[in-house]
């Protein structure tokens, strides 16, 4: 009988022993797990302190006992593996309830350790009214300091998903809340322009949101901490949650003699396998293919992770299953706004080296949710990242209400079945008024994608209007639409007046066409070009995401 040694549990050594038992009734499976709960909704734990998840039962995904009874795995909680010897194909474990130490044989070992917050070595770092958020005692505890320490003030510090999520649930309980990004925007896989859309949104809802400046100490007084921020500007609350990043857990492998990278991640092959033929890695602490343009990277989500549990225990039983690399499709809820991205965003293509109307183009839209004429269609913001040829995906990223994640899982589709931009167009989408739109915002993407492409159209970057230089800004939209809002610098004539007031404008100049969404911009550009304009640009979003995105 194969005695198979699972290290660490939650999304990929839990669903890699429930797997291998499905495949493998005669296995003896032990799964080994330092914490307290060997599968838990990491994901729910903002909520849990906001108390949108109030029972804390809900969290636990699968408890010992259920594994022990459902699945027939050896269970054993608190206990920490602190050496491989493969030689001998044997661990040290340490039990925490007893403190003593055993060896532990194994046939076939998988680890997944998982990852931990990181804590930079900044001065006063170690104070207990700091805190992360990555396990369910973290969650316990800083749910303990909020109710006993009346906290009525939290700083966030970083403006990644945990960071944003718990930002909201915070302002949800009535504190005050500060978020510190050291970068200038939140949520880095969004491009600045998405991310910009989000930033007036989170102010709107109370958090003061301090962007490009990072900690440059910690300071207890009583019962707050003193944050200094390395401007000079100081702030002070009586919580502060630290969220900056993760990094891999990788050192129990390094220790044993099996390759890791430069960050600490454990490399494996395509089938989950380390160096060492007989330990497979799973999770947060791997090294996985990024499948956009192939090579290694690393991506600690929960949905990688469980999929690469469930190969290496397929892989285990003989069925020879590969992980075809990860695009790292992602979404969050920021207040009322959704944000969502896959695959690479344009930093990230600028890094390659690559350069934006030779080697890729992007084109950003606004729609609605469903019909504009059904009640309750609200705005979104849908950008697509692709090569020159149309033939390839790189990414998209989409920031609005409703219907977010529905469009970026479907691109995710689209990439991972190696669609080509101009593919978009044809997909037929489910249509109904309360759902979407006829031309559904993917179907959008790739009409305007292939406009672009064909030379039907030409965007402007998205701040282009903020310094138009000798461009001509051009406003289609009607007389009553510019009661709302107005563009600063802009000549305004409408739609239906253009063909003939045409000769307002001075052809010999780039114009750059603004109506509310996008759409009639494409039409007066298009009437311009006809008319013998030089260039005629499309500003990509319309008025209302140059709004959006300098609220």
């Amino acid at each position: 009988m194969s005695k198979v040694l699972i290290v660490g549990g939650v999304a990929g050594g839990a669903s890699c022993a429930a797997r291998l038992r499905r495949l493998d009734e005669s296995a003896q499976i032990v799964l080994l797990e330092r914490g307290e709960y060997i599968s838990y909704a990491n994901c729910g734990l903002p909520y849990h302190v906001g108390g949108v998840i109030e029972p804390r039962d809900e969290l636990l995904l699968m408890t010992p006992e259920l594994m022990n009874d459902r699945f027939n795995v050896d269970v054993r909680v608190r206990q920490e593996v602190t050496a491989i010897d493969r030689q001998n194909k044997r661990v040290t474990v340490v039990d925490h309830a007893s403190g003593k130490s055993y060896e532990e044989r194994y046939d076939t070992l998988v680890l997944s350790p998982g990852s931990s917050p990181l804590r930079p070595p900044i001065p006063g770092i170690d104070s207990p009214r700091i805190r992360t958020l990555w396990t369910v005692p973290d969650t316990d505890e800083v749910r303990r300091i909020i109710r006993e320490e009346h906290v009525q003030r939290a700083v966030v510090i970083g403006g990644g998903f945990i960071g944003l999520e718990m930002a909201e649930n915070l302002r949800h309980l009535g504190l005050k809340v500060s978020l510190v990004e050291a970068m200038d925007q939140v949520m880095a896989p969004l491009d600045i322009e998405m991310a910009h859309v989000l930033h007036g949104h989170i102010r709107q809802h109370g958090v003061e949101l301090i962007l490009g400046d990072g900690v440059d100490s910690f300071r207890d007084e009583g019962r707050r901490v003193r944050i200094s921020l390395k401007s000079g500007r100081e702030l002070a609350a009586e919580l502060v949650i630290l969220s900056i990043g993760v990094r891999p857990n990788g050192d129990l492998a390094k220790e044993a003699g099996l390759a890791v990278n430069q960050r600490g991640g454990i490399v494996v092959d395509a089938h989950m396998r380390t160096e060492d033929p007989v330990i497979y890695a799973v999770g947060d602490a791997v090294e996985v293919e990024d499948f956009v343009f192939g090579g290694p990277t690393m991506i600690p989500l929960a949905g990688p992770a469980n999929k690469q549990g469930r190969i290496a225990a397929d892989n285990i039983a003989g069925l020879n299953q590969r992980y075809e690399g990860s695009l790292g499709a992602a979404v969050a809820k920021v207040f009322d706004l959704t944000a969502a991205s896959v695959g690479a965003n344009e930093k990230a293509l600028l890094r390659r080296g690559l350069v934006r109307g030779q080697d890729y183009e992007t084109v950003l839209i606004r729609q609605n949710s469903h019909a504009g004429y059904y009640p309750g269609a609200e705005p979104m913001y849908v950008k697509l990242l692709f090569s020159m040829d149309g033939k390839k995906i790189y990414g998209a990223q989409a920031v609005g209400y409703a219907g977010v994640d529905k469009r970026i899982d479907t691109l995710a589709v689209a990439m991972r079945l190696g669609a080509a931009v101009q593919q978009l167009k044809a997909l037929e989408m489910s249509y109904a008024p309360p759902y979407s739109s006829a031309k559904d915002p993917v179907n959008m993407l790739g009409f305007m994608a292939d406009n672009l492409l064909q030379g039907h159209a030409q965007f402007a970057p998205w701040d282009a209007l903020d310094n138009p230089g000798d461009a001509q800004v051009l406003d289609v939209r009607e007389d009553w639409e510019l009661t709302e809002y107005t563009l600063p610098g802009a000549k305004h004539i409408p739609l239906g007046e253009l063909r003939r007031r045409a000769n307002e404008l001075n052809r010999e100049k780039p114009v750059i066409v603004v109506c509310a969404a996008g759409v009639r911009a494409h039409t007066a550009a298009r009437m311009l070009r006809n008319l013998g304009f030089e260039r005629a640009d499309i500003y990509p979003g319309g008025a209302e995401f140059y709004r959006a995105t300098h609220a």
